[in-house]
């Protein structure tokens, strides 16, 4: 069955000039609209020449789940280990998918070093995918994720200088903390201009500090 992406959520620059665009990727089961708070009322304001996305995963069965279909940037099939058995194909499609949002954002004459991809969870590990890009982006977030696909490269030469900043919380269940620690690691060892940031106590969930730490990151990226 072929994918279905419906348009993304989008806030247009405040300031009515656009000079550089956000994409964020909610996390399994969510969607664009389930971010759209966080955009309107906490990274608009800070961000008034900043065209914010927020697209939605399409619908499709997550053996983790029992098979059942909801918005998946990929088939999960464990937890621990994550990287276990990787749903290879639906993780590069939803590279693809994600590296022509950015080609969209370019022909509307944004520069590549004006264009930031973030995430929450699996959301997160797509962003993360995108330092594979041939071209050098402004920023990856990523927020309770992990690296995925990490036998393959996972950046190219073009970001390494690209600020990548990881949160986490150290009590998620869900993406274990061990497993951002060492994606971390990974991207350190390649060479990635990376920095990681840890919430004691947190969950699988985004608290107001690390929301905090996110704005500012994105207002230092882009602006």
């Amino acid at each position: 069955m072929a994918l279905s992406y419906t348009a993304p959520i989008v806030f247009p620059p405040r300031s009515g000039k656009h000079t550089s665009s956000v994409i964020f990727l909610h996390g399994l089961g969510d969607s664009g609209e389930g971010w759209a708070d966080v955009g309107e009322f906490e990274l608009a304001p800070r961000l008034p020449n900043t065209k914010l996305l927020f697209p939605t995963a399409p619908q499709r069965s997550i053996t983790l789940n029992m098979g059942m279909r909801m918005n998946g940037w990929y088939d999960l099939k464990s937890l621990d280990p994550i990287n276990e058995n990787e749903d290879e194909q639906g993780l590069k499609e939803s590279l693809r998918y994600v590296e022509e949002l950015i080609a969209a954002e370019v022909s509307a004459g944004i520069p590549h070093g004006k264009i930031m991809v973030a995430g929450f969870s699996q959301g997160g590990a797509t962003a993360l995918l995108a330092l594979r890009c041939r071209y050098q982006l402004a920023a990856v977030l990523s927020l309770s994720a992990y690296l995925p696909l990490r036998r393959e490269s996972i950046i190219s030469p073009e970001n390494l200088p690209t600020p990548v900043l990881m949160l986490h919380g150290d009590a998620d269940p869900t993406v274990k903390y061990k497993f951002g620690v060492q994606s971390f690691d990974l991207l350190k060892q390649a060479g990635a201009n990376v920095n990681m940031k840890t919430y004691r106590g947190l969950h699988h969930s985004i608290n107001p500090t690390e929301l905090s730490d996110m704005v500012d990151f994105m207002t230092q990226s882009l602006t």
